[in-house]
């Protein structure tokens, strides 16, 4: 397709019947395997290069902390963008502006500039994963919206999973730089992929005979929404980021080295990888909850269970518990705030959610590491399993046991 032509839009209005998930494969997951590889290769070594420009550890982890930090900042002016320029525009910004912060990553002189571009990226990120669902919850029909979602979660997770790998395999060629370049590499990809979207004709203009929706009237609206699901969402991504960071503490509080750690951490993703896709077709099938619950039940069981692990077998298995809870769990998210937002101003809705789910993320490994240091990790941990626990009770309460309708 030529740069910057148009072709006719897709549209979720035509017969259900006659759509296939096959017929955006590329377009639509294609960007977010990319940009998920992109991901991958940077995350592991962003403390590594902190520490290299002089930080200390507890900077280098804040330097960290920022990409997640660019992105909770970002979701709403986010939303606006998605809404004023299109969903593929952008995600072709968002592309543009990652690689930006990639090369400055790679050719900052000072931490000051180099937590910029940690920052940047976060940020890009925001706009990147806000584009990508408006775009699908606009061109795939409801009918199929739980499985298109689980997918483009698990696209990106095994983005995420590869990344690392290709990373080390360029880093060992020309040093810690190559994760940036391998990044850079991938999320230029990642936007000329998406540049070949086709255009969608959106509900994101003003409601018929009313003015353009805002972030303020959306929240008014929907308020019991947030108030209620959301809170949900925010509880369930608590418990998911923490997940990232329970397993390989415990097992140093068990005393396992390093490479017993990576396994059983490298396992666990891979069952969180398989099972995305049979999860969403139960979702469109069956109803949200009969995924929703089970995912933070089996959750919040296993990270009860893992302090009563003694080594690295049973490890193993609560580790695995955990992984096919999350799998499971791929796009629920999404897809919930999918079949929330209304027709008109659904990309700044999609903003407010966002923001829920990236405050939950980031509040949960905070709460694990104070409860950690008042009183033990194992207590921590446990915490953290009794808030997967409220999550499932807050969303087997408030999400409806039959399928969505349609929006």
């Amino acid at each position: 397709m030529a740069a910057g032509s148009r072709v006719e839009a897709v549209s979720k209005t035509a017969n259900p019947g006659d759509f296939s998930l096959w017929s955006i494969a590329v377009p639509a997951f294609g960007p977010s395997l990319l940009f998920g590889v992109g991901e991958g290769a940077i995350l592991p070594i962003i403390p590594l290069s902190a520490r290299d420009m002089g930080a200390s550890l507890a900077g280098a982890a804040l330097v960290v902390s920022l990409i997640g930090v660019g992105s909770l900042v970002s979701n709403i002016p986010a939303s606006v963008i998605t809404a004023k320029f299109g969903e593929r525009i952008g995600m072709v910004g968002a592309a543009m502006l990652s690689l930006l912060a990639m090369l400055l990553c790679v050719f900052s002189g000072s931490l000051v500039l180099f937590g910029l571009g940690v920052f940047l990226i976060g940020a890009a990120a925001a706009v990147f994963n806000l584009a990508r669902q408006s775009y699908l919850t606009e061109a795939v029909p409801p009918i199929l919206r739980a499985r298109a979602m689980s997918t483009l979660g698990g696209v990106g997770r095994i983005g995420l999973f590869a990344g690392p790998f290709i990373g080390a395999l360029v880093i060992h060629l020309v040093g810690l730089t190559g994760a940036y370049w391998v990044a850079a590499v991938s999320v230029a990809g990642a936007g000329a992929v998406a540049w070949g979207l086709p255009d969608l004709v959106s509900g994101q203009g003003p409601t018929p005979g009313g003015p353009l929706p805002t972030v303020r009237s959306l929240i008014a609206a929907h308020r019991k929404v947030f108030l209620t699901v959301g809170f949900g969402v925010l509880l369930v991504s608590a418990v998911r980021s923490s997940r990232q960071v329970v397993v390989p503490l415990w097992a140093d509080n068990l005393g396992l080295n390093p490479a017993v750690t990576s396994v059983i951490y490298g396992l666990s993703g891979a069952i969180d990888m398989l099972v995305f896709y049979p999860a969403g077709k139960v979702m469109d099938h069956k109803g949200r909850i009969w995924v929703a619950v089970p995912s933070m039940v089996l959750m919040g069981v296993a990270l009860l269970l893992m302090p009563l692990t003694t080594g690295a077998a049973s490890l193993l298995l609560v580790a695995l518990l955990i992984g096919f809870g999350n799998g499971i769990g791929s796009g629920l998210i999404m897809t919930m705030g999918a079949d929330y937002s209304p027709r008109h101003g659904r990309a700044q809705f999609l903003g407010i959610w966002r923001f829920l789910s990236d405050a939950g993320g980031s509040s949960g490994p905070a709460i694990l590491s104070g409860l950690t240091a008042a009183v033990t990790l194992s207590f921590g941990i446990a915490a953290t399993g009794l808030l997967g626990l409220a999550a499932a009770a807050v969303l087997g309460y408030w999400v409806p046991r039959n399928k969505p309708v349609a929006r």
